[in-house]
């Protein structure tokens, strides 16, 4: 990887795709900590006081999950860097160390995080595709930016998509589970004590008992053997 073949297949690919241009570098500055961990911040923010104020059982394990996620990334990221020691685009100053790309990896969990987050609590289907859109489409424009400015080499960048998908992949399972325990823990609305069918369920018998009780009397008066 670092100084084979996969070296060479990323020189050919950076030759034809580097153009360093404003927008470029924009783009990419999409995946600095002081842009993506803030959003994320946010979100966190917004799902614990909507879980908090519903009363959600386990309402703090879905965002405590994502903040040690966002702080398992430079814990994993750069003892990789150390690790292959990988040199850097012709762009680039000489220097080892740009394997996974930690822009790449801020921006997959940043903004993953916020939407795995915040998709529970959007009720329309409109409103969670744009937000699945809006988290790809930036996580794809830090991509672009990164290899179109040449600050990484596209394997780079692919090798944290493939670290960012089993991160994200472990934070939907917990926040899945989470809501399967919440689910679980709340009566249903048809079946609760004091839900409409329960209340008609006491009262039947309530009924049945008052009609008997009223019609006793004149069945008995008209009766063959009252006479």
């Amino acid at each position: 990887m670092a100084h084979g073949p996969l070296l060479r297949l990323d020189a050919r690919l950076s030759r034809a795709l580097v153009h360093p241009d404003r927008f470029s570098g924009l783009l990419s500055d999409l995946g600095n900590g002081q842009v993506a961990v803030p959003v994320l911040l946010v979100a966190l923010g917004y799902v614990l006081w909507r879980g908090r104020s519903s009363g959600t059982p386990h309402w703090w394990l879905p965002p405590l999950a994502a903040f040690v996620l966002m702080a398992l990334v430079p814990a994993i990221v750069v003892p990789l860097k150390d690790w292959t020691a990988r040199p850097g685009t012709p762009v680039v100053p000489p220097a080892v160390g740009y394997f996974p790309s930690g822009h790449t990896a801020t921006a997959a969990v940043a903004y993953g995080s916020a939407t795995l987050l915040l998709l529970p609590w959007l009720r329309s289907t409109a409103a969670r595709r744009s937000l699945v859109t809006v988290c790809t489409a930036l996580v794809l424009g830090v991509s672009y930016g990164l290899v179109r400015h040449g600050y990484h080499w596209p394997l780079d960048v692919a090798a944290s998509w493939c670290l960012c998908t089993v991160l994200l992949t472990s934070l939907s399972l917990v926040i899945g589970r989470s809501a399967r325990r919440g689910s679980s823990g709340t009566p249903r609305s048809r079946s609760g004590p004091g839900s409409p069918a329960a209340s008609s369920d006491r009262a039947a018998p309530a009924r049945s008992h008052g009609s008997r009780t009223s019609r006793s009397p004149s069945s008995s008066s008209g009766s063959p053997g009252a006479s």
